[in-house]
């Protein structure tokens, strides 16, 4: 999910969505087979994205060139299939058609942004540490400990996704936030701090490269 201070722009994810072609394999395996494997070829071209190094706007080209007519094609099948096959709502493959049907326009943000990925995928795998965790987490005395454990975790998590040392980003934002204007603190979390601060944060006053400690050497 894409957020900014007034728009909220939805991507889902397409590994989601055929979980649910998978679960009407069952019933119906030559439709949701062809399901999957157009899904599939989705696949093949960021496979290719990333083998050839491709970002910005060579990456978007690729996939409105390549991606976009396999997602048109898709979208335009799974219409069919639910239009003519005559399958009851409580079907599985019926529940898939609705599924990615209900979330056409969410599912091809991927289409028209090169940041955003077909699925969440790396997110999972980011906060995959904090579930593993649990038990260690049970104990944070208060429900607002809880929360602010939960702030801290997901800032951290999201400088890893930004490749981002989660100390250097925490001591200057933690020293900053005290004089940045309120209005502005959207540039306080990670991927806008890389761009505007990155280059030359607050350092702690025992890290060698703080100014005072460089002043008295």
């Amino acid at each position: 999910m894409r957020l900014a201070q007034k728009n909220i722009t939805h991507a889902q994810c397409w590994v989601h969505s055929r979980r649910y072609f998978i679960e009407a394999q069952k019933e119906h395996p030559e439709k949701a087979t062809e399901a999957l494997q157009q899904i599939a070829k989705l696949y093949q071209n960021e496979a290719t994205i990333k083998k050839l190094g491709l970002s910005g706007q060579k990456k978007h080209q690729y996939r409105q060139d390549h991606t976009q007519p396999l997602v048109s094609h898709f979208f335009q099948w799974c219409q069919g299939q639910l239009e003519n096959c005559g399958l009851l709502p409580s079907d599985p493959l019926s529940k898939a058609l609705n599924y990615v049907l209900k979330r056409e326009a969410s599912l091809s943000v991927f289409l028209e942004d090169p940041d955003v990925q077909p699925d969440t995928n790396h997110l999972e795998r980011t906060l995959r540490p904090i579930p593993l965790g649990r038990k260690n987490w049970l104990f944070c005395w208060t429900e607002l400990g809880a929360e602010h454990l939960g702030i801290i975790q997901s800032l951290i998590s999201t400088c890893k996704l930004h490749d981002l040392n989660p100390y250097t980003y925490l001591v200057d934002v933690l020293q900053r936030i005290s004089q940045h204007p309120a209005s502005k603190v959207n540039e306080l979390t990670p991927r806008l701090w890389k761009e505007r601060f990155a280059d030359n944060p607050l350092r702690a006053l025992i890290d060698p490269r703080h100014p005072q400690r460089q002043s008295s050497l």
